[in-house]
């Protein structure tokens, strides 16, 4: 039995490969870096890091106990925050984001320490927040830390550094491939 041989008519072109054009891919970085927003990106992390230190305080009111993993959560929320808000591509955007998610860890610590000194006296929370002395407050955070919240800390770090970055989406990338 003969095989037969495949003819002109029988092959399949190859599909045409996608290739990226320099060019475009300049222009679109460019364009992208000019709607990057550093300014707002900080205002928002900042705000993001408060608000996220407050919610961990009531948190911690609430159930009587520190929980650390809310110092992810802490860190996935302004890293979130400073990406939508200042669209950005570049490493200080991920150094915002990391920089603030610490301070916002920081900043529920001390919170929740207030909260507890308040309940322990029978003040109100913003009495304790108004007449604690500034040279106490890193004697407070070293005496209340626990070793482990040093792991929690980095995770929030962490998390904040990588969701401060726009993220590439296949639209992008379509955008700058065009066929051979």
């Amino acid at each position: 039995m003969a095989v037969a041989e495949p003819g002109p008519s029988d092959m399949k072109s190859p599909m045409e490969e996608p290739r990226v054009d320099a060019a475009r891919v300049a222009q679109w970085l460019a364009d992208a870096r000019t709607r990057q927003n550093f300014p707002v990106a900080a205002a928002g992390g900042l705000l993001a890091a408060a608000v996220s230190a407050m919610i961990w305080a009531v948190i911690t009111m609430a159930t009587n106990f520190q929980i650390g993993w809310m110092a992810v959560g802490v860190g996935f929320l302004v890293g979130g925050v400073v990406r939508v808000l200042g669209r950005g591509l570049d490493k200080p955007f991920g150094y915002l984001g990391a920089g603030l998610a610490f301070i916002g860890c920081l900043l529920g610590n001390y919170l929740s320490n207030c909260m507890f000194i308040a309940r322990e006296v029978g003040l109100p929370v913003t009495s304790v927040l108004t007449q604690i002395s500034v040279a106490a407050v890193p004697g407070l955070m070293i005496r209340t830390l626990h070793p482990l919240d040093l792991l929690f800390y980095g995770l929030a770090v962490y998390e904040g550094y990588r969701f401060s970055f726009r993220r590439i989406t296949a639209a992008d990338i379509n955008h700058v491939l065009q066929p051979v």
